[in-house]
Parts: C-alpha cells; structure tokens; sequence
C-alpha cells in the first residue's frame, strides 16, 4: 500500500500567512500541519509515500522534506503557479493514478486526524472496497459546510451530498479515502466526463453510484484547516495538548 497527500492548493483563505508558505506547512502548536498527518501515515507502513504539490510550492516541501529522516517519501510537482492555474485535487490524482502501481491511501495535506489509521486500514483489507474516512460532526448546521453521509447495512455509502442545505446526518466525508489499485483507474473516466474536477467529494458522491463504497467512523478530533478560525481552534488545541503533557512531566518525570 502507499500513501497519497494531496498539497497542491494555495490556501487563499489563509492569505498572507499562505501567500510565500503552503497551508500544509503552517506550524500548528509549532510542528507543521502535514507532520500530524505523515504521524499517523507512519504507523500503517505503507511501502512510499507521495507529497503532491505545485511548482510554487515546490522548494518549500523541498527544504522541509530535505529535514525529514523518511526515506520512502518523494515529491511530486503539478505544473500551476496560481489558484487560477491548479488542476484541482481530482484531476490531480487522474493524472498521478497510472503511476501508482498499488492500493492507495490518500488524504489532504491540511488535514489533521487524532484518530489512528489502523482501523481504517483493517476495515479496508477485509473488504477491498474503496473507503471513506468519516466523522460526526454532531452538529447539523456544520455539515452544511461539508459532504454529508448517509451508510447502510455493512457500512455502505447509500447517500453522499456536497454541502447539503437539509441534511438528514451529522456524518461527514472526510478528504481520507482508501482505494484499491482498480478505483484509481475511475478518477480518468470521472475526469473525462466533464465533472467537477475541484472538490474529491463529487468524485466520491458519483463512484458510490457505480459501485460499492464503505465508509469508516473515525475517533477522535478532527481539523480541516480551511480558513483562519479553524487554524487558530486547532492552535489553541494542541497548544493546550502540549503544556498538560509539558506539566504531567514535571509533576512526575518517570511518565
């Protein structure tokens, strides 16, 4: 298996703090967002892993990655140097998908996940379906900002909508997908039909009618830094993460 993160965006709600720096690497309680999510990759071992990013971002992932002790991690760079220019995230993974000859997870650079992965993974390798790493929100005016997921008998997507006005779930989809070798192979027929190459959701929401998708609860917090007030909530968590476990160290030294 092998491991996808997609960093090729520009993060314009972000501006300027992502104007000469990709969201990905923006220090969240001062360790990069993408080192929470190369965390959890690390433990499901997957043989390489694959940093997709654009020419304007490229030595900034470089410099970092020149830092890292990984050694099965490479770059790979998509040829836009503006918001206007990108491919958008599925048609960057149509145009990655003949060059990863294997299963593959793939997930958002600006993702960050205190769940494990290893669950996701165990579900994945007895069915073989394509999967979605779910969350519940537990709010239903929240899901109106993102993909909301409706599962059925054995955990099968039954319901998928982009940004529902009405939704009927507090579960939502993730930008956390597990592919086997043969859906990579869709994200060309997708992308050849003309559709929203922009949002990985519609790409999910169209796969789930043509065959069999699971989907996967996830523990645990989840952030997507999409604008400054989720940066800041995920700052101010793992900041307050970070000085109780600074504090049960000094209180006892030996834990």
């Amino acid at each position: 298996m092998k491991a996808l993160i997609l960093a090729g965006g520009y993060g314009t709600r972000l501006w300027p703090l992502t104007k000469d720096k990709p969201k990905p690497l923006l220090p969240v309680a001062g360790k990069p967002v993408i080192e929470y999510l190369l965390e959890k990759i690390v433990e499901i071992n997957v043989s390489e892993i694959i940093i997709s990013t654009n020419i304007r971002f490229q030595e900034n992932f470089e410099k970092y990655l020149s830092q890292m002790s990984l050694t099965n991690i490479r770059l790979v760079v998509e040829p836009s140097r503006s918001e206007n220019e990108k491919l958008g995230a599925v048609r960057a993974l149509a145009n990655l998908a003949p060059k990863i000859d294997d299963d593959c997870l793939i997930a958002a650079g600006d993702n960050i996940f205190t769940s494990s992965f290893k669950g996701l993974v165990w579900k994945f390798n007895h069915s073989h379906l394509p999967l979605v790493g779910l969350y519940n929100l537990e709010n239903f005016e929240l899901v109106k900002r993102y993909s909301a997921v409706v599962l059925g008998s054995g955990g099968k997507i039954v319901h998928f909508s982009e940004k529902p006005k009405e939704p009927k779930t507090t579960l939502i989809g993730t930008c956390l997908y597990l592919f086997p070798r043969r859906t990579l192979h869709r994200l060309n027929e997708y992308v050849n039909r003309g559709l929203d190459c922009d949002a990985p959701g519609n790409f999910i929401k169209w796969l789930s009618k043509k065959e069999a998708v699971q989907g996967f609860v996830l523990t645990g917090i989840w952030y997507d830094i999409g604008d400054m007030n989720t940066y800041q909530e995920a700052n101010k968590y793992f900041s307050t993460l970070t000085t109780k476990k600074n504090e049960r160290l000094i209180r006892n030294p030996f834990k």
